[in-house]
């Protein structure tokens, strides 16, 4: 069970453009290819910075009026640096920051929301661009069917990672959105089934209504000796948080 690789989903053939490109050339560029952002790269093919439609717009938003009237709002030095550039090396924000073509979608989602930037140049070992990854491409895995997400978690999650008989849980899945019915051993293997599944790419929410036979996190209940859910004799199976019996003792 692994999340999506960052090399599953990026765009592969990437628009650049280098330090010397014009602010022409770049506007041209995003329109002939329908893109918002390119990577500016050296003559090796390594990232140097990126320029957006942002930085695009800050030369827009500092020109005056067509009736001549100065509205730009004071910028701080480096900010009105930029919006007097011409060139892709003088406009870009960089350093550049990167991914790598083996994260998974967390780990880039977690860099891109640090960072507050809304793609990565996707980079080799060596350095060099080999891809491009947006907030776009991260949502792509939402787009999974629903029976390939209920065959992941019955066959990874709850039969290779837990080891769980086949009939003990039932999985439905509809829009992304999973149900959980069923029973296992002890309560507090309820919320490691609901985590392990929500960890399953394209799941949006997990809801469940499963039920254990002996509630270990209760502090005066003694667990059954051997697997708990072939010791002998009666035992109670509540619903997780429910304290009456759903069958067996008082």
């Amino acid at each position: 069970m692994q999340h999506r690789r960052i090399s599953e989903v990026m765009t592969r053939r990437v628009v650049t453009v280098n330090r010397d490109s014009s602010f022409k050339e770049i506007v041209r560029l995003f329109d002939d290819n329908d893109i918002t952002a390119v990577p500016v790269v050296d003559a090796d093919g390594r990232p140097l910075g990126v320029v957006s439609e942002g930085d695009l717009l800050r030369k827009a938003s500092s020109l005056p009026d067509p009736d001549g009237r100065w509205t730009r709002l004071r910028l701080l030095p480096p900010d009105e640096a930029r919006a007097e550039a011409e060139t892709a090396g003088a406009m870009m924000t960089s350093p550049a920051v990167t991914a790598r073509p083996d994260w998974n979608i967390v780990e880039t989602a977690r860099t891109m929301d640090r960072h507050k930037v809304k793609r990565l140049p996707v980079v080799d070992e060596t350095g060099r661009l080999v891809g491009l990854v947006s907030r776009r491409d991260l949502l792509r895995p939402f787009l999974r069917r629903d029976e390939a997400i209920g065959e992941e978690i019955r066959t990874d999650v709850l039969g290779r990672t837990l080891g769980l008989a086949p009939d003990s849980i039932r999985v439905s899945v509809h829009q992304g959105v999973v149900t959980l019915t069923g029973r296992v051993a002890a309560r507090a293997d309820i919320p490691v089934v609901e985590r392990l599944c929500r960890s399953v790419d394209g799941v949006v929410a997990v809801h469940h209504t499963m039920e254990y036979e002996y509630d270990n996190l209760a502090l005066d209940v003694e667990p059954p000796e051997g697997h708990p859910a072939t010791a002998a004799g009666p035992r109670d199976v509540r619903h997780d948080g429910e304290g009456a019996s759903a069958r067996g003792g008082p």
